[in-house]
């Protein structure tokens, strides 16, 4: 059987609120070209994904959805305009293909073919549950599936890989450190690095030292 291909919801804050504790993390280097840069390396890695059929955008921000669009996502106004888990719904609500992911947009070290391997896990797992990815730490989440007729029902946030396996959701075990690898802090972003950042954050950190965590 072929491998469907999927809608991957990908919603990003307006920058000048979005990853804030990795506010300073390169000084010199403006804040917000930071985090549309990590959202921008992100979607790059989804759209080169052979299973992915197209990507949804959900933002406000006006220069992130530029950049979505000139990269050939779908770009979606973020209607609920209440929080994260709101947006990933609206995401997913509006998808065509009939398996639909949510993803962090903060993966700048997002390799493609990982991200393949893992809704590749998905799809061949149990059939109508669903599966997510947590990130590297092991609390949090990086990826969430749905299969069809199945919604995505995301908890993301704070403990969202607790939360989301008291929702019914499956853990996906594989060898995938580009995709657990999300950045939150200078010290996160040293360890993307480690794995191979995407060209835009590259360029930034090229231009700029990471500040070191005190953590």
């Amino acid at each position: 059987m072929s491998q469907p291909r999927w809608a991957v919801v990908v919603p990003v804050k307006h920058l000048t609120a979005a990853k804030s504790r990795l506010r300073g993390a390169l000084p010199g280097v403006p804040h917000e070209e930071l985090a549309l840069a990590l959202a921008a390396d992100t979607l790059r890695a989804v759209l080169a994904c052979p299973a992915v059929a197209e990507a949804l955008v959900v933002t406000d921000d006006a220069r992130v959805a530029a950049a979505a669009r000139i990269a050939g996502a779908r770009v979606l106004p973020d209607a609920p305009d209440a929080g994260l888990n709101a947006a990933f719904r609206h995401g997913a609500a509006g998808a065509i293909a009939a398996w639909v992911a949510g993803l962090t947009a903060d993966l700048p070290a997002l390799r493609p073919a990982e991200l393949a391997g893992a809704l590749l896990a998905a799809q061949n797992g149990r059939p109508a549950v669903r599966r997510f990815v947590p990130d590297a730490p092991g609390g949090g989440t990086v990826l969430l599936t749905a299969p069809p007729g199945v919604p995505l029902d995301p908890r993301f946030g704070v403990g969202s890989a607790a939360a989301h396996a008291a929702s019914g959701a499956l853990p996906l075990s594989g060898d995938w450190p580009s995709l657990r690898r999300d950045v939150d802090t200078a010290a996160d972003l040293t360890a993307a690095a480690r794995l191979g950042l995407g060209p835009r954050t590259a360029a930034l950190v090229a231009a700029g030292r990471p500040a070191r965590s005190a953590g």
